[in-house]
Parts: structure tokens; sequence; C-alpha cells
């Protein structure tokens, strides 16, 4: 009989607590018996030796175009480089604005060579800086021009701390476009397809040898 009253008894306790955890206030979210089953630890993985560790060595990070392989020298090459971007007409628009915050202040708004840098030889710099739309520069290909906003050329030096890849093709192409009288580049999309997205594509020449390093 004893043993009988202390089932009942314990029936009745747990009943009791399970029915304690059922609660109608659904903004209470009741009670957690098991918590380690629901919730797992959490686990510190940024840490300072894995975040101090640098990605294995030709690694591209997704949707990045290739990296460039050409060298300095490499500039016959670099002639024959292809932009590996679809661009529209933002693209072209966006080409344009990072050529005027670091190109223009040498080479002027209007692709010249007549920036406020030598402005009509009143400036701070004595020599003409070379310009885009008369002299040899106009004979440059959109690889050519990436090439030299790569590693810089003579006093020039390398813009690939200031540009990534994708903005210096999109600089180089919007100086060809001016070039060409403000016709985009044969590898533009139609400037009505303004949701066109960036192709990766490898940069290195086709109809050039493999480069080692």
């Amino acid at each position: 009989m004893k043993r009988t009253s202390n089932i009942l008894i314990a029936a009745a306790l747990t009943g009791g607590s399970f029915l304690a955890a059922c609660s109608k206030d659904h903004r209470k979210p009741g009670k957690h018996y098991v918590p380690d089953m629901v919730d797992s630890r959490a686990y510190e993985f940024y840490n300072k030796t894995v975040a101090n560790m640098k990605p294995v060595e030709g690694t591209v990070k997704r949707g990045e175009i290739l990296p460039y392989t050409l060298r300095a020298e490499d500039t016959a090459q670099a002639n024959l480089v292809k932009n590996p971007l679809t661009l529209n007409a933002t693209d072209l628009e966006e080409g344009k604005r990072l050529f005027n915050i670091y190109c223009a202040v040498c080479h002027g708004s209007k692709l010249d060579g007549n920036g406020p840098l030598y402005k009509d030889g009143n400036g701070p710099y004595p020599a003409a800086p070379p310009s885009f739309i008369a002299g040899k520069l106009t004979g440059y290909s959109e690889g050519r021009i990436f090439h030299v906003a790569t590693y810089g050329y003579n006093v020039m030096g390398s813009y690939a701390s200031q540009l990534d890849r994708e903005q210096r093709w999109k600089v180089a192409a919007y100086i060809k476009s001016v070039q060409n009288g403000g016709a985009a580049p044969a590898a533009a999309a139609p400037a009505a397809d303004s949701t066109a997205a960036a192709t990766p594509a490898a940069e290195a020449a086709p109809a050039a040898p493999a480069v080692t390093k």
C-alpha cells in the first residue's frame, strides 16, 4: 500500500512538472531540462593562431576574377590581354569616377594630360603627363592600360594597392571608350542591360605562350 502511494505521488509530481512547463503564454519559452541537447556550447574558433593564418597560395575568392600573372616586363603580352569583365554603361560610369579620383590629377579629367599637377605648365609638376586622346597612348589596348595601372611606368607608380583588379579593368575600359568617341568597348554589354554581372575569366593572353614565374 505504501509503495503504491509513493508511485502515485511520484507520478503526480512528474505530471505536475510537465504541466508547469507548458505555458499558454507563447511569449515565454518555457523550461529546458536538458539544455545541452538543444543549445550547443560556443566554440572559440577565431583565435589568434587561426586569424593570422594566410590563405593557401593561389587561392581565389569566390566571384573574384583570376589573378594577373604577367610580370612588369611582359608588356608585349599585356597588349594581347583581353578584359575579362562583361561591362555595361554603369560599369563605365564607375570607371570614369575612379579615373577622376586616381588618374585625373595627372592625366586630366579630359584625358588630355593637363591635370592639376601640370596645369598648362603652371602646376607643381614640370613635365606634362601623356595624353590618352593624342599620341602613343591612343594605341594602347585595354590590357596594356591595365598592365601600366598594375605595375606603373616611368615616373608613374603602381595603383594596384589603390584599385583592385576589377576596378583597374573598369578604368581601362572607360579610357578606351573615350578614345573610341564615347562608344562602349567591344567586350561591353548593351547599355540597357544594367543587371549584367561581371564574369570571371582567365586574364592570360590566349595567343601568348604560358608565363612561368
